[in-house]
């Protein structure tokens, strides 16, 4: 009987390894498609901004306006990282949650398929999958040790935050009297990317709405919460962010330059990525260099702008003409100079999208070329 029973397990031992071998993989869950490779692109291409191509390594004056070519070597700047005797600012952070939010009360989409174009526009991107969800965002701010209790301080707001790297740099540039005193605000964003979440929702909107979220939401908390003060005068404030962030800075201006006068941008998404769609402005962050600077009166605006020459290029499936970062880039920088404005804009040779090394490089001369003529009223 042992060794019925014993020949019985072995056979039903068998039957389950081959069973298991024939078995099927569980289904993984649906990725999103990973993004193409962009060309690298040639500063010198024709219909690209005139430009001075600069040492590799070296940045641009401070105090000059125009367009740069910079690269392909990207040294990380000495203000970007710790100096012995240089004071460092005290970091604080609060959160902050949807369900307390009059302008965001919160959506995402659901992971997988971005969208479909529409058959009948493909400048539009159906969204189904997008739905109300709560969020929690983090605000960081960063007070320099040179900040007087009480005092009114000029400020900086970022995008995507926290930003270390801008934080170590203001380090520097303060001790170093380039730049003001200044109090730097950064807000994460409240999740997700692009059309149909609730970061696309507040970076691609064009419209006033993000800044005044910042303005009646987050800066009182800001001054409650770091026992600050901060300025209301235009002059003293400025807006900073990457991709779609640095889109956000340039509508954050844009549309109440009575709030803020100078913007500092990364691999803006000046493209057709809005969502929902308008009317008023049917493409987007790319209507700025089609429509809205060469039509609009001159905004008292200081601006520095940078692309890589491997930034992004029809990463989704939108195929309008309206998703090269480097040509929206480019076509930005031409509207600005032809009706006047200060601006500064890199081109970076060997750079990705919101490049890691071309940003440690290039930041602290960007913070003082944004406040180049910062008049000091109460420092």
């Amino acid at each position: 009987m042992r060794l019925i029973a014993l020949g019985f397990l072995i056979a039903l031992s068998f039957s389950t390894l081959i069973m298991r071998a024939h078995a099927q993989p569980a289904p993984s869950a649906q990725k999103p498609p990973a993004r193409p490779v962009p060309p690298t692109r040639d500063p010198d291409t024709p219909g690209y901004v005139k430009a001075t191509a600069l040492p590799d390594g070296a940045n641009p004056p401070a105090n000059t306006d125009g367009n740069f070519i910079l690269g392909p070597t990207h040294n990380p700047a000495p203000e970007v990282s710790a100096q012995p005797g240089v004071p460092q600012g005290v970091i604080s952070t609060f959160t902050m949650n949807s369900a307390d939010s009059k302008f965001y009360p919160g959506i995402a989409r659901d992971p997988g398929i971005l969208g479909t174009p529409d058959p009948n526009d493909p400048t539009k991107l159906m969204v189904t999958t997008s739905h109300p969800a709560p969020y929690t965002r983090r605000v960081t701010v960063y007070v320099p040790k040179q900040y007087a209790p009480g005092t009114v301080a000029p400020f900086i707001v970022g995008a995507d935050g926290p930003d270390s790297t801008l934080f170590a740099a203001l380090d520097g540039l303060i001790a170093e009297h380039k730049v003001p005193v200044m109090i730097a605000i950064s807000i994460s964003n409240g999740g997700g990317d692009a059309q149909g979440s609730e970061r696309g929702l507040e970076y691609d909107t064009m419209s006033g709405r993000y800044a005044e979220f910042v303005e009646q939401e987050v800066l009182p908390q800001v001054e409650s919460q770091a026992h600050v003060k901060l300025s209301k005068d235009p002059d003293d404030r400025a807006t900073m962010g990457g991709s779609s962030g640095g889109s956000c800075a340039l509508i954050m201006a844009w549309y109440h330059p009575e709030l803020y006068h100078r913007v500092l941008t990364y691999s803006g998404t000046y493209i057709n990525q809005q969502w929902p769609h308008s009317d008023e402005s049917p493409h987007g962050a790319w209507e700025f260099p089609e429509h809205l600077i060469p039509n609009s009166p001159v905004k008292p605006l200081r601006i520095w702008m940078e692309v890589g020459d491997k930034d992004l290029f029809n990463p989704n499936v939108m195929r309008d003409g309206m998703h090269d970062w480097v040509l929206a880039n480019e076509n930005t920088a031409r509207v600005l100079a032809a009706k006047g404005y200060h601006y500064q804009f890199v081109f970076a040779r060997n750079a990705g999208h919101v490049d890691h090394a071309v940003k440690q490089q290039t930041l602290p001369e960007a913070l003082e070329y944004v406040w180049h003529g910062y008049s000091a009223k109460n420092q």
